[in-house]
């Protein structure tokens, strides 16, 4: 070809963007192309750098000595996945909260939103539009509102944001503020022109930071700090105040204002000096009265000083003594693998402690011996599944003269018994029916790591010069799991189609999901074309890949077709294969027994034959099986019958066809 008679161009917004012929050659900065090219007939145009200004219709005409000979269109188009953020933020328990969630960058729009709890959907996918940024990507912003509980203390809560057919989830966890209960009072004082010293009473609230100021008569006071921490994991604290003498005096309201991360009114006490500081004179009293409440109170006190001391002898010697850990978990709780829990209980007396375990509320005992480890766990009649318990010590620690004792539980776990679930131990002494001390365990992540198959390669219906691959990823838990396709020595790259591995969860509990993705026959046929998926989940500690082998069509499978031979009564049936590749196939006949088919018993035929495989088309084959038998009149009689079964690697089951004994008495008589 004489490239002086060539005359390529392409052309966008009306606009030249290469031209290539006798005249000139010139390219517009940012595209690049090949000239070397255009005698093997690629006209290719290199976008060096995209960009959203790039986008539209591409026209591309090629003339040779002044005849136009070829012309094209491409659109060029931007896709941009968005990035998700959610601003930290406190929500205040059991009040109206909004939770924000930003996905920035992206194109085209619109992008849709969904939130979720625990991996459980709390509201429904909602599709959003976005406002248009400088830099002419998107951005959009997704709510939620609800009312924070206690129970979403420690929770895991994603915002899922979907995008032209992909997936992107952030997870975050609560700041939940705890309002406290304010009560305010006054450290007793004589009346007249000494200081006042007021103190604030900060009940059940979290978190530990909190700012309390003090405020008299609308005028905030200048300031002074400390928190305790009560059972239930929030604080308390006293805050004192001393007024000056000119304070004290100006008397009115005194309020106790306590301000928290997220919360836009301020809790509050307020009070009357009137009423805190009462200014009538005390009444004198005598040297013998004097004497007499001083006796008084010290009887009191001796009194008091009786009690507690007897009563913490007695909690002493429960509880004091005694050193109990946390519920130490697995750290990985795979189903059908035996994990253990463990409590640490250390004391100088620990061999008069027993423990007892839960599951939940539910009282745990040994089945070790009435469950089998290996088989299938079943749970009639509310069976809580395999369990073994463990006691080990006491074990004298050196030189303390303490002893430690571990008690532990063995257990098997399953999904649907053990999901969100719980343990808890409690600790008592042997004899008393009082507890010393529970803990409760963490929740947990059960894990299945996925079952995948093979790729299947199989025809796209009603366009064969499409192959579509498909893998299956099965019997995982938890439900999120990731696809990636990749191909090597072709032109395309696959693409997964949309919304193809959304988890399915079956009567277990346990998901499955496939993805699919498809290529040109014609890229799959090249030698050096390979295809492979990689299945990342978080029960894994490798990816699994699966390889393409090859092209394959699943095989269709006739009815049974039967005929009996006079006058040996020879019963021979049929089964016709058609339409499968690659030719390797399996047929099996099995003998259908009596009875329930849930119960049935197989038993195998030996003396099938196949005739084929045999080739009908490219890449397409068929085969027939066969099989004799002599049948008797207690065949004939019985139920139960005759199944051709078929196995393919492009089958995720095998193919199987039926064939009645009731068939036999009517093919008998005919």
């Amino acid at each position: 070809m004489d490239q002086s008679l060539l005359n390529v161009s392409w052309i966008s917004h009306g606009s030249d963007i290469a031209s290539f012929g006798k005249a000139a050659t010139q390219i517009k900065e940012g595209f690049s192309w090949d000239t070397s090219q255009f005698v093997s007939g690629d006209f290719s145009l290199t976008i060096l750098s995209a960009s959203l200004d790039l986008q539209g219709l591409y026209e591309c005409t090629v003339s040779y000595n002044s005849t136009m000979v070829y012309s094209s269109n491409v659109t060029f188009g931007i896709l941009a996945s968005p990035t998700l953020s959610i601003p930290e933020q406190w929500v205040v328990l059991e009040t109206e909260s909004q939770l924000n969630c930003r996905a920035d960058g992206f194109y085209p729009p619109p992008v849709s939103f969904s939130w979720t709890r625990d991996g459980r959907v709390i509201q429904s996918p909602y599709q959003i539009e976005g406002e248009q940024t400088p830099d002419g990507y998107y951005m959009a912003v997704g709510n939620l509102t609800f009312y924070p509980s206690r129970e979403d203390q420690n929770v895991t809560f994603g915002c899922k944001v979907s995008h032209s057919g992909s997936y992107q989830e952030l997870d975050f966890q609560l700041n939940i503020t705890y309002l406290p209960s304010v009560r305010l009072s006054a450290v007793p004082s004589h009346p007249g022109n000494i200081p006042l010293t007021l103190y604030c009473d900060l009940e059940s609230f979290y978190p530990e930071e909190v700012s309390v100021s003090w405020v008299q008569n609308g005028t905030t006071l200048p300031e002074p700090p400390a928190t305790d921490q009560n059972p239930d994991g929030t604080y308390r604290t006293r805050r004192y105040y001393t007024l000056s003498p000119e304070q004290r005096e100006q008397g009115g309201k005194v309020e106790c204002a306590v301000s928290q991360p997220g919360v836009v009114h301020p809790v509050s006490g307020s009070a009357f000096l009137e009423t805190l500081d009462p200014q009538d004179e005390d009444p004198v009293l005598t040297k013998s009265a004097k004497a007499s409440v001083a006796m008084m109170c010290i009887s009191i006190v001796l009194v008091f000083l009786l009690c507690f001391g007897f009563s913490w002898r007695r909690r002493d010697e429960k509880q004091k003594s005694l050193s109990v850990s946390g519920i130490i978990l697995p750290p990985r709780v795979i189903v059908g693998q035996k994990g253990r829990v463990t409590v640490s209980i250390e004391g100088r007396r620990v061999d008069r402690v027993q423990t007892a375990w839960f599951l939940n509320d539910r009282p745990i005992s040994d089945t070790s011996f009435t469950v089998s480890e290996k088989g299938p766990l079943l749970r009639s009649r509310g069976e809580m599944g395999y369990y073994r318990l463990h006691t080990q010590g006491p074990l004298h620690s050196s030189g303390s003269g303490t002893q430690q004792l571990i008690s532990a539980l063995t257990f098997i776990p399953q999904i649907s018994i053990h999901k969100a679930a719980v343990f808890k131990c409690q600790v008592s002494y042997i004899g008393k029916d009082k507890i010393v001390v529970e803990r409760v365990s963490e929740k947990f992540t059960i894990l299945s790591a996925p079952e995948v198959s093979e790729i299947q390669l199989a025809e796209t219906p009603n366009d064969s010069d499409v192959i579509s691959m498909t893998v299956w990823a099965t019997h995982f838990h938890p439900d999120v799991i990731t696809f990636r396709w990749f191909c090597q020595g072709g032109e395309l790259s696959p693409v997964a189609s949309q919304a193809s591995s959304s988890p399915r969860p079956n009567s277990e509990g346990f998901f499955s999901a496939y993805s699919q993705c498809k290529l040109p026959r014609s890229e799959l046929e090249k030698g050096g074309t390979k295809v492979w998926v990689s299945v990342h989940h978080i029960a894994l500690k490798q990816p699994v890949t699966r390889e393409t082998k090859g092209f394959m069509k699943s095989p269709c499978v006739s009815e049974i077709v039967g005929s009996t031979s006079s006058p040996d009564q020879t019963l021979t049936l049929g089964c016709e294969i058609t339409d499968f590749y690659p030719p390797n196939i399996s047929v099996t006949w099995l003998k259908l027994r009596e009875g329930e088919q849930d119960d049935r018993e197989e038993e195998v035929f030996k003396g099938g034959e196949m005739w084929g495989p045999v080739q009908t088309h490219p890449r397409i084959y068929r085969a027939t099986a066969t099989l004799k038998r002599r049948t008797t009149i207690q065949e004939k009689e019985r139920r139960g019958g005759i199944i051709c079964r078929v196995e393919h690697c492009s089958l995720h089951e095998p193919i199987e066809r039926h064939w009645r004994n009731v068939d036999i008495g009517m093919n008998h008589y005919r």
